[in-house]
This record gives structure tokens, C-alpha cells and sequence, in this order.
């Protein structure tokens, strides 16, 4: 069984009194230790697939198999618990809570539900993995943009997920800092969490064993 199975999914939006298809029928298996890389233009429909498989976009058809559970059968807090436990991700952009420190933030998901124990000691070890556990106790704005994906990274990772989502994870960083975030998104696959990325970036898939393109709602592998 795999870890994530979409099944001919699907995702039906309408425009201009038009229906078109952002995501068209995609198939796409995961196992525990793959690092998948999508690649495409904007618009092709990619953001939209990663949200139906950590579950915050329904599918208008098709199914997204986590361990065998359809996701998309639970309810509001089902799915939200689901997710918050098997599944780190991390969005487009600026994330981070800016009236909270890195630590903080990093913590934040262990306390979106029930869990015994202090997260303290896990975060810290995640901002060491991620190479910034020197700026535990610094704020968002005091970040460069590379440091904030790393706190992003490291807070996508405290609940020890299965899946690790991110959505350009190295849209907006320069060539030595996006080598540096792919690294580390490398070692987490290498370490057992399966790892989703999209990209516009082609230089790098290299660090994934698995690529896949997006062109019109359509996923293909790639080349």
C-alpha cells in the first residue's frame, strides 16, 4: 500500500459561465522515502493539486488515499486532526506568526491538538537539522527569506509527518540558498518522510528520484 494514492483526481472550477478542469483526472503514487518534484508553468494547476492532497481543496472527483484513508470521507475536524499529525506543509510565501519567536513558531502545531509532553527540546533539534537554531529566539522580521523556510520547514516537521508538503518551497531565494533549503529537503527523504514539492525551478529536480510535469490540469511524468 502507498503512503499517498491519487486517484484520477479532479478539481472543477467555473469561469466566465465556462467550466474548465485545473486539475484533469491525475494519478500519482508515493512511498515512505520518495522525494516527488511537479514541475510546470503557473496556472497549470500544481497548487491546486498539493491543497487536495493535505486535504484543505475538495476534489470535485477522484479520490486521495492516505495509508488507505480516503481523506476527503472525513469530516471538518477528522480531516484537520488527520492532517495535523500525518502531514507537515509547507505554503507559498511568508507563513510564520510574526508576534511569535522561530521556537515559537515551530511549536505552534504540537499544541493544534491533544500531545503530552514539551516540544521544546524536538523544535531545537529541527532548527539545528534545518541550520538556524542560533536564531531560536529571533522574530520573523528579523529573518531573511531563506531563514523563514527553514523555520517554515522545521515547524512543517515537529509532529513527525509522514508527508511533507511544500508548495515553491524556493520560489523567491537565490541560487546558494535554494541549494541549501533542497539539501534539506533531501536529507528529510533520505531519513524516511516523503517529500511533495512544486517547482518552476529545473535545476532542482536533481535532488528528487521522482519528477512529474503539469500542463493544463494534466500530470504526466517527466520527461
Amino acid at each position: 500500500m502507498s503512503l499517498l494514492e491519487l486517484r484520477k483526481l479532479t478539481r472543477e472550477y467555473e469561469r466566465g459561465g465556462r467550466t474548465f478542469k485545473a486539475v484533469n483526472c491525475a494519478d500519482l503514487s508515493i512511498e515512505p522515502g520518495d522525494f516527488i518534484s511537479i514541475i510546470g508553468r503557473s496556472g497549470s494547476g500544481k497548487s491546486t493539486l498539493l491543497n487536495m492532497s493535505a486535504g484543505l481543496i475538495e476534489p470535485t472527483d477522484g479520490d486521495v488515499l492516505f495509508d488507505g484513508v480516503d481523506i476527503h470521507l472525513l469530516n471538518d475536524n477528522e480531516i484537520s486532526l488527520f492532517r495535523n499529525e500525518k502531514i507537515g506543509y509547507v505554503p507559498q510565501g511568508q507563513s510564520l506568526l510574526s508576534n511569535y519567536t522561530v521556537l515559537e513558531n515551530v511549536c505552534l502545531p504540537w499544541f493544534l491538538s491533544k500531545r503530552e509532553g514539551d516540544p521544546v527540546e524536538q523544535a531545537l533539534a529541527l532548527l539545528e537539522k534545518t541550520g538556524i537554531k542560533y536564531l531560536a529566539n529571533s522574530y520573523p522580521k528579523e529573518l531573511s527569506g531563506g531563514e523563514m523556510r527553514r523555520t517554515a520547514i522545521a515547524r512543517s516537521l515537529i509532529n513527525k509527518p509522514a508527508l511533507l508538503i511544500a508548495d515553491e518551497p524556493t520560489g523567491d531565494l537565490d541560487a546558494e540558498t535554494t541549494a541549501e533549503i533542497m539539501q534539506v529537503l533531501a536529507a528529510i527523504a533520505k531519513e524516511g518522510t516523503a517529500v511533495l514539492i512544486v517547482t518552476h525551478e529545473l535545476d532542482t529536480i536533481s535532488y528528487g528520484n521522482k519528477t512529474y510535469k503539469m500542463d493544463n490540469g494534466k500530470l504526466s511524468v517527466y520527461p
